[in-house]
């Protein structure tokens, strides 16, 4: 099965303390669940996959979502954010500008 996108979200888990901090820490586990609640809303689950990724090494950012094939990096993300990311850039092609980081 040939995907159109792959959302990749962030779940690496620093201990506590650690001074670049942790995506899990801030909630990315919950991001994973509802991009994939979002995706089959709009039946779009079996063309584009969300799943978890271990360090994407953009800890600052977090929670850091990454799209594939186009290598969109997203930071900051937040529940709030997920349905903006999916029918703006995911849906329709056009990566939400407001959440973009640099590219990795």
């Amino acid at each position: 099965m040939k995907l159109k996108s792959h959302v990749f979200v962030c779940t690496n888990q620093r201990p506590e303390g650690h001074p670049r901090g942790c995506c899990q820490s801030k909630n990315s586990e919950n991001l994973v669940q509802l991009f994939k609640q979002e995706l089959r809303r709009v039946g779009s689950a079996k063309e584009i996959r969300a799943q978890k990724a271990g360090c994407l090494d953009a800890c600052e950012y977090g929670p850091a979502v990454v799209v594939y094939p186009e290598g969109v990096w997203y930071g900051k993300v937040t529940p709030e954010d997920v349905s903006e990311i999916v029918e703006s850039h995911l849906i329709n092609g056009k990566p939400v500008e407001r959440l973009r980081i640099a590219e990795k």
